[in-house]
């Protein structure tokens, strides 16, 4: 299992249009930063909203609340691990995985006004309604912004990255189905981990749209029949035909597929339009996405190659983080050095389970361990939110 501290290398030629588009993107899409100022709110909700989530749906299944920050409490009444999310169209604004039967989590959102919909926890019951009201704090929102310059730069930069993890993710995948077709089983499975990389490191972006992550990265646990489902695909499909099943035969049109969905996401990635929160206030909700399920639970069932996915998705984590942290005021005390803390910390948790040029199998390492790497990355979430807020976004 290997251990990755940057990005795959990339076209010079790729490098230099990446360049010239961002810093075009960036510099024409003043109106671009509305939704970064409209979605994080200075509302407080009156009260914690209860959710239960069932066998078959959520109750309450619609939701009306007014515009600003909401915190809901989420009950799993099911006999299943679920998962609940805040879905605009195809794009994903908040969510909670793994969230055990009988137990609860809490998750706080940032609503703007619109219509939403509600995942209620297997990915085939119906959805749930969220409509968000407007009032007069997201009214006065909606007529101001973070500075624009400030933000030229960074976000620029960051598009050079989505660019390079979108071109390393479809040339890692068609590696991947290659070996696939041949039907070369050690070659595939040497291939799986390192083809999961580019995406981890773009996860905080990716995860935003709901259609490909599903069909990208659904685990098993998600759908009505696990591993019979007609909807497990994508990477976790081709692990467990890789690692679990042990044959190739069965998978080449889940392959084909991934490297379809893949070159779809490079294009998603290559003409989004990015506002100031997708840096900071992104890290923070992938890092927290991560601490409060993936990390403790487990996603590689079958390839136990956990560790690694994790220090991709650091390493997309603390470019993010990295970008904003020079825009962090002055005046700030130590909230920079804190930052810096923060991300070594999470580094070492993983640094701490390293074998030789990667890492244990995640079933090796026990509750106590997981654990321990999933607080470093909430406190690294907890700096992050902070950060979010010295800059004017929150």
């Amino acid at each position: 299992m290997s251990d990755e501290r940057g990005a795959g290398p990339v076209p010079s030629r790729l490098m230099r249009l990446a360049v010239v588009g961002a810093a075009c993107l960036a510099v024409a899409s003043g109106g671009l930063f509305y939704y970064a100022t409209v979605s994080r709110q200075s509302g407080n909700a009156a009260a914690v909203i209860k959710v239960e989530v069932g066998a078959k749906a959520c109750t309450p299944n619609a939701l009306t609340l007014p515009a600003g920050r909401h915190v809901f409490e989420i009950h799993n009444t099911s006999d299943r691990p679920v998962e609940w999310e805040i879905l605009d169209g195809i794009m994903v604004l908040e969510e909670r995985e793994n969230i055990v039967p009988g137990l609860r989590q809490t998750l706080a959102a940032n609503l703007k006004p619109g219509q939403y919909q509600i995942t209620c926890g297997l990915l085939s019951n119906p959805r749930g309604s969220l409509t968000v009201t407007a009032n007069a704090a997201s009214d006065a929102a909606a007529a101001t912004g973070p500075d624009l310059k400030a933000f030229i730069g960074p976000l620029s930069e960051y598009k050079v990255f989505l660019a390079m993890q979108g071109a390393s993710l479809v040339a890692a995948t068609e590696k991947l189905a290659e070996a696939v077709k041949s039907g070369d089983l050690e070659g595939a499975r040497a291939l799986y981990e390192p083809s999961r990389l580019p995406y981890r490191r773009v996860e905080a972006v990716a995860m935003r749209w709901a259609d490909l992550q599903t069909a990208i990265d659904p685990v098993a646990d998600y759908l009505e029949r696990r591993e019979k489902d007609d909807h497990f695909t994508g990477y976790h499909r081709l692990e467990y035909g890789l690692f679990a099943a042990n044959e190739t035969a069965s998978l080449v049109s889940v392959a084909d597929k991934l490297v379809a969905d893949a070159n779809e996401l490079k294009a998603r990635m290559r003409s989004m339009k990015l506002a100031p929160d997708d840096l900071s206030g992104g890290a923070a909700r992938l890092a927290r996405r991560l601490a409060d399920g993936k990390i403790e639970s487990g996603e590689n069932a079958y390839a136990h190659s956990d560790l690694a996915d994790l220090n991709a998705s650091l390493t997309g984590i603390a470019k993010m983080a990295g970008l904003v942290r020079p825009l962090i005021p002055d005046g700030s005390g130590d909230l920079a050095q804190e930052l810096d803390a923060r991300l070594k910390a999470a580094r070492l948790s993983l640094d701490a389970l390293k074998s030789g040029d990667g890492y244990v199998a995640y079933d090796k390492v026990d509750v106590a361990g997981r654990r321990t790497i999933a607080e470093t990355f909430r406190a690294l979430a907890d700096t992050l939110d902070k950060v979010s807020n010295r800059l004017s976004l929150g």
